[in-house]
Order: structure tokens, then C-alpha cells, then sequence
């Protein structure tokens, strides 16, 4: 497979098969993100990983406490006012993933189980945290962006699917607490990956990007 095509074919797989990865695999993967361009080779990303029992304890937990109503407070914090074409397009998703589920906007009940998918990591065999120290400053986040996506970019190749949601580190102090991550890095973003079900109605959906035409101001004279 070759980037285009990974490009083109990866989408946000939010339910899985319920088939282990093996370990050597998610290395495989790993080691192929881990040559991602970084400012001056610092390679600030650390990465650990959560699957078998580890993940199942934190998909237990993190459910449990969203299901109580626990307030998510993911470390890197989140956007409150978004541009209006931002905040459009994520409305979209929204509307699309609620009609696609047949969820009328005012059903709260079924909202809120829809939601609560993400807080159990999509029912992923494994989840990929990537954190950073502490100390970084924003600059550090761009060096992240490329490490997770040549980790999505691997795993498509490797037949694996992946979604990366800040849902996944909503819930910081118990993912800490289960992978022993030191107090001096910041949790990050995680990634839900495992072997997609094609089936489920959730990973038929497809989000069009904007024309190209709309995203760059090109000049040549």
C-alpha cells in the first residue's frame, strides 16, 4: 500500500472485531512511526501502550467514571470556542454519526450510550498513549501530530484501523495510574487501534474533506 492510498482509505474506526494484536505487530508499527521528522531529531514523543488485561481494567474504569458522570479533563485541554467553519464541520460529524445510529438530537439516552463508545476506547483491543514532558511547549505538538500519523499510516498498511480521540485520554489520572506514566509527561492523545468490524454501522461512515481548491492559496508570479 503506498501513502496515497492510506491517505484515501483510513477513516476513524469506532468498533472492532474483538481479535488481539500482536505485540510484535504494534512494534512493527511502531518502529516505522518512531522514523517520523521531529524538530531537530528531538523526538519528544513518549509512547505506551495499553492492550490485554491492562486495556480492559482501563476500559472498565474510564466507562465507569463517564458513566457516573465524572467530569473528563484530558491534560492538553480543550478548544471552548472554535471558528465558525470549524465548529460547522464538527457539527456535521455530529449530525451524520447521529442520523447514521437513528438517534433523534433530543434523545439524551441514546447521546449519551453513543458517547460513551469513545470512553471505552471504541471496544479496541489496544490503545497507543502518546505523552511528552511537561516542559515543552507548543512547538513539541506538531513533532506529535507526525509521530500519530505514521502511526496511522503503518497500521493501515498493516490491515489494522485505527481512531484517535481525545475521549481516549479524557480520564488522565486513571490512565496514569494503570501504565505507571511519570508526573513530569503530559498525556497527550490516544489511539484506538485493533482489526475494524466493516459490518458495524458506525464504521460505514465517510466525512468528506474540503476541495483542495478551498484549502490552498498557491502564487506563482
Amino acid at each position: 500500500m503506498n501513502v496515497t492510498k492510506a491517505l484515501h482509505s483510513r477513516y476513524t474506526c469506532r468498533a472492532y472485531k474483538q481479535l488481539p494484536v500482536d505485540k510484535e505487530i504494534l512494534f512493527s508499527i511502531l518502529e516505522a512511526a518512531n522514523q517520523s521528522s521531529s524538530w531537530g531529531n528531538t523526538q519528544p514523543w513518549e509512547i505506551f501502550v495499553a492492550s490485554g488485561a491492562a486495556i480492559d481494567r482501563l476500559r472498565a474504569s474510564c466507562a465507569e467514571s463517564f458513566s457516573k458522570g465524572v467530569q473528563p479533563i484530558p491534560e492538553l485541554g480543550m478548544v471552548e470556542n472554535w471558528p465558525l467553519a470549524l465548529k460547522t464541520r464538527y457539527q456535521e460529524v455530529v449530525k451524520v454519526r447521529l442520523a447514521n445510529a437513528g438517534i433523534a438530537r433530543e434523545d439524551r439516552k441514546g447521546r449519551f450510550l453513543q458517547a460513551a463508545q469513545g470512553f471505552g476506547f471504541f471496544g479496541a483491543p489496544a490503545v497507543i498513549f502518546l505523552c511528552r514532558d511537561r516542559s515543552l511547549t507548543q512547538w513539541s505538538l506538531f513533532d506529535l501530530g507526525l509521530v500519530a500519523q505514521g502511526i496511522m499510516l503503518s497500521a493501515e498498511q498493516m490491515a489494522l484501523n485505527t481512531a484517535i480521540a481525545v475521549q481516549c485520554v479524557s480520564y488522565p489520572e486513571l490512565i496514569r495510574a494503570e501504565l505507571n506514566i511519570p508526573e513530569d509527561l503530559e498525556i497527550i492523545i490516544g489511539i484506538a487501534i485493533g482489526y475494524g468490524d466493516p459490518d458495524h454501522l458506525e464504521n460505514r461512515i465517510r466525512i468528506d474533506r474540503r476541495a483542495i481548491k478551498d484549502v490552498v492559496r498557491y502564487k506563482n508570479v
